[in-house]
């Protein structure tokens, strides 16, 4: 079976224009077929706050009313999805910006507004699969932002965690797929204060422990509940970590049931 590496990049790694150079450079090395996912939820906070609108994020997950919805569309999939594009042509990656619209690649129901209503955030319900072997056998690399659609014409905010899980568990029937979740920190961290505290394997039953004695930061915990999915539905192996993670060079959090 051919390898696919999935990678999701957020944090301040995408407000940083000179970092985020050096991650694409990187990225667009890699030889095997390959899918980048985005958020930016940090940029997106930034704009809500220049444009006085205000943010609400419950466990690290953002409540999304309609003008924070406005925001986050221009942002993602206009001025983040198509500069990330664009560099990865620099690198001679060649790349397609997807939301999940665009050749219905991802589509998504509304969440219930039971237990807490987060407005206009989309759970994912299918991943065209399809298009995306399509992409990938022409040497285009899919690079996916953090919106979805209902197939009733409305776009929904869905967590990027979430996206590159849901991709790289459909795609598991096709690739031996490796998902790698980068951001600014080494890894998943003991200590918050200590950047060298990475958890070197983080097993579900350790998860449980550490989450039970709030060991590990709120923010975390959709990201590390999604690598837990991912393995539980054929994904051969989870990774969190700094971007050079992708290069194979440093240390990192592997992630294992």
């Amino acid at each position: 079976m051919d390898k696919l590496q999935i990678v999701k990049i957020g944090g301040n790694v995408i407000k940083d224009q000179k970092a985020l150079k050096v991650f694409l450079a990187d990225f667009s090395e890699i030889k095997v077929a390959k899918i980048l996912v985005h958020g930016g939820g940090k940029e997106a906070t930034q704009m809500a706050k220049k444009l006085g609108v205000p943010v609400q994020l419950i466990e690290g997950r953002r409540i999304t009313n309609l003008p924070n919805l406005e925001i986050i569309s221009m942002l993602y999939a206009g001025k983040l999805n198509k500069t990330i594009v664009a560099q990865l042509q620099a690198f001679d990656c060649n790349a397609l910006g997807l939301s999940g619209a665009d050749g219905n690649s991802i589509t998504a129901k509304k969440r219930s507004p039971e237990p807490i209503d987060f407005g206009f955030v989309g759970d994912v319900t299918a991943v065209n699969e399809v298009l995306f072997n399509t992409l990938l056998t022409q040497n285009i690399t899919p690079v996916c932002c953090a919106i979805t659609h209902d197939k009733k014409g409305q776009l929904l905010n869905t967590n990027a965690d979430t996206i590159a899980s849901e991709i790289a568990i459909a795609m598991s029937s096709h690739f031996e797929v490796t998902l790698s979740y980068c951001f600014e920190k080494k890894g998943v961290l003991m200590d918050e204060e200590d950047e060298n505290s990475v958890i070197p394997t983080l097993t579900s039953e350790k998860y449980k422990t550490l989450k039970k004695e709030k060991k590990i930061h709120s923010g975390m915990l959709p990201k590390i509940h999604n690598c837990f999915e991912a393995l539980k539905k054929g994904v051969t192996q989870v990774c969190i970590g700094n971007p050079k993670m992708i290069t194979g060079k440093v240390n990192h959090t592997q992630i294992q049931l």
